[in-house]
């Protein structure tokens, strides 16, 4: 069961002060490891910061020895109340450390000196060694001055350079894990459910009827691109990131596609549901002409008549079929 902060003993202070700064040593290099790939300049920064955690950690641990002996107990923040409990920062390497948001990241740093800085000024009102104290006090000066240490850093290895750097480096891990796999998926269920939905739709003259076969066809063809697209690497090698990020996008931008055109059928005039389809068909397809003129450098006209065409084969087809 966790204690109060006021019932330990400065022995016991000490060695979590210890153990606090060894944690955030290491999650520091868990980031500059993390961000070393992608992110080469701000990784730099937490190399920085990291050999500052490890600094602390060498005098606090001699004050300790100094003190009390060899023996340092294990107290973790867990074991004490009132600590905020961050999630561990491995758990993004899967997802790639894109995954981990630099901003974030940057504010989680930020989170951790603050929550430094408390704890030793506390620490520092519960000790009655002179010596202890003033350590105490000077630490949580140190952490106190690690924002400015931090814009040091920043202005020393993330120059404006190296931040276009990253900020391009950003783009493309976004455009590999998130909008690619979207794209497919959404160009998928926009063109592949046009020709079910309004064979049924033009066969039976029941909007009704052509919303089932739409839906069916919609969530059909989600779930059939999303274990298309997880199952087709596991990032490793390429880069795109975890297979059940992008399986998910890939398949709810497939359903979202299909969905569309499939919603006007809830209108009962078969004529009226027909005309708002058609009109979603045609925004559906100058977005992802769109898309891949943004994120692909895809001219916008050539985007556009390479969807559209498609798109006008598709929907013929299910015309055509629907009304023989």
């Amino acid at each position: 069961m966790a204690r109060r902060f006021a019932d330990l003993s400065e022995q016991e202070i000490l060695a979590l002060a210890i153990s606090n700064e060894e944690e955030d040593s290491r999650v520091y290099a868990d980031i500059d490891y993390a961000l070393r790939t992608d992110y080469p300049a701000t990784a730099k920064v937490f190399e920085g910061m990291e050999a500052e955690e490890q600094e602390h950690r060498r005098l606090l641990t001699e004050l300790y020895r100094s003190r009390f002996g060899e023996h340092i107990p294990l107290i973790r923040r867990e074991d004490v109340k009132g600590f905020i409990r961050h999630k561990p920062v491995w758990q993004g390497w899967r997802t790639g450390v894109s995954a981990l948001r630099i901003e974030a990241v940057r504010k989680l740093a930020e989170t951790m000196e603050l929550e430094a800085r408390r704890y030793y000024e506390r620490a520092a009102q519960r000790t009655t060694d002179a010596a202890t104290r003033k350590l105490l006090g000077d630490l949580a000066e140190a952490e106190a001055k690690h924002s400015a240490l931090a814009e040091e850093l920043e202005k020393e290895h993330l120059t404006a350079e190296a931040k276009q750097g990253e900020e391009e480096s950003a783009r493309r891990l976004f455009v590999l894990r998130v909008v690619q796999p979207g794209l497919a998926g959404l160009m998928d269920g926009s063109v592949s459910t046009l020709a079910p939905l309004f064979a049924a739709a033009f066969a039976t003259h029941n909007s009704m009827d052509a919303f089932r076969v739409g839906l069916a066809a919609s969530v059909g063809a989600g779930i059939s691109m999303g274990f298309a697209e997880a199952l087709s690497d596991d990032g490793s090698m390429t880069g795109r990131g975890t297979p059940v990020l992008r399986g998910v996008v890939c398949g709810l931008m497939t359903c979202a596609g299909g969905i569309g055109h499939t919603m006007p059928y809830l209108i009962s005039s078969f004529k009226t549901a027909t005309a708002v389809a058609v009109v979603i068909v045609v925004i559906e397809l100058l977005v992802i002409s769109w898309i891949r003129n943004r994120y692909m450098d895809t001219p916008f006209l050539a985007a556009a008549f390479q969807v559209v065409v498609g798109g006008v084969l598709v929907f013929l087809t299910g015309i055509l079929i629907g009304s023989a």
